[in-house]
């Protein structure tokens, strides 16, 4: 039987990128003890209210089909919660409402590109986004970035990666898996580079609450970037409710129109009652999601501190998100092959930095997603196994 040529695109472009994340869950599940560090997984608590919201409203009957962009009060909500950010006014016709950053990226990307086109891409990249670029048909280019400069993207390496067939550049700030937070200084300078190109600028917003000593800053909040800007986020990380699978994309005017043809092809209407919590999460203050990032916060630091003065391994502290990449580079592995050997010597779970890209290579990406004395026992783990295999 033939099947249609979007699945030999995506052959090779989803689970495997996981391969050493699901060996690990397949022996935890045959009763294995192992410390997973592989996935972006709050195991803080979500906030009450946001909870206690979506409980009553299903209950309370708001279980129907919402219309196609998205339940008034989120959109509202959403909307306003991004003008209070920027200081730019958003409208809520300018907001659709997704079912989490991956729908939202996708639907984006499908408004957008098609065969024939380039999207460029900071390498390390998120591992999903080859998919989503693929699916399209369009072309995906990684545009180089040097751990030496912390992993930002450069005006420079964009520019030198653009050609004719251009239209997109997708960043993600703060990154997955490198921690990058661009400033808006750096912002406006790839942004002039965009605008002499005529690039849209897709950007993943999902940790945007959660920057550590540096202040986040998005494209779309920038006033001569907004015309071709289109942030993508959802409450996945910020209020640690990966499950509700509730985003949004904000997109300039007249865009979103376009953008819900999309989303309804594949999803018709939202959940109500998730909507109804989503407008909760973002109207108001809630100490969970604070405890979350300053938990993120000092567990960083502490990782960084576990590998201080080895000659094998060290971490670079991140500007924010929930990933430590760890650098095994003295050792002569690759990431996938540390990573392999750290599952079957020592049962620590990390993702590969070639996950992630060319540019992550030689790296490990570890979750912030345990507690510190869990943490400090798989450090020492990760720490004593470069240190064997580097002979120190």
């Amino acid at each position: 039987m033939r099947y249609a040529s979007i699945t030999e695109r995506l052959d090779g472009l989803g689970s495997d990128k996981w391969a050493v994340h699901m060996a690990g869950r397949h022996r935890a599940n045959a009763g294995e003890p192992l410390i997973f560090l592989s996935i972006g997984e709050p195991d803080l608590p979500p906030p009450g209210a946001v909870v206690d919201q979506a409980v009553a409203s299903l209950r309370g009957g708001r279980t129907r089909y919402a219309p196609g962009q998205g339940e008034p009060r989120a959109l509202k909500a959403i909307a306003d919660h991004l003008t209070r950010r920027s200081g730019l006014e958003v409208a809520p016709t300018d907001i659709v409402y997704t079912a989490g950053t991956q729908h939202g990226l996708f639907s984006v990307m499908a408004t957008l590109v098609e065969h024939g086109d380039e999207v460029l891409v900071p390498d390390p990249y998120y591992a999903t986004y080859e998919g989503v670029v693929a699916g399209t048909g369009a072309t995906f280019v990684p545009v180089p970035t040097r751990p030496e400069d912390g992993f930002h993207l450069t005006p420079e390496a964009l520019e030198a990666a653009i050609t004719p067939r251009s239209r997109v550049l997708l960043l993600n700030t703060p990154s997955n898996p490198t921690g990058a937070v661009l400033s808006a200084e750096e912002l406006d300078a790839i942004g002039e580079v965009c605008e002499r190109h005529d690039l849209w600028i897709v950007c993943d917003e999902v940790y945007a609450e959660l920057t550590f000593d540096r202040p986040f800053s998005s494209p779309y909040d920038r006033p001569q970037l907004r015309h071709r800007t289109v942030a993508v986020a959802s409450i996945s990380k910020s209020h640690a409710l990966p499950g509700f699978r509730a985003g949004w994309a904000a997109c300039p005017p007249g865009m979103a129109p376009k953008l819900t043809l999309i989303t309804e092809t594949m999803l018709f209407g939202s959940q109500p009652f998730l909507a109804d919590a989503v407008a909760v999460a973002l109207a108001e203050r809630h100490p969970e999601t604070v405890a979350m990032r300053n938990a993120f916060h000092e567990r960083a630091q502490a990782m960084v501190d576990a590998f201080a003065g080895s000659p094998a391994v060290h971490a670079r502290m991140p500007e924010g998100g929930m990933f430590v990449m760890v650098d095994v580079r003295p050792t002569g592995l690759s990431g996938l092959d540390f990573a392999w050997r750290l599952l079957d010597e020592c049962g620590v779970v990390v993702m590969p930095g070639e996950s992630f890209g060319a540019g992550g290579a030689g790296h490990l990406r570890v979750a912030l997603t345990v507690e510190r004395d869990v943490m400090a026992e798989a450090c020492g783990r990760i720490r004593g196994l470069a240190e064997q295999i580097a002979g120190v």
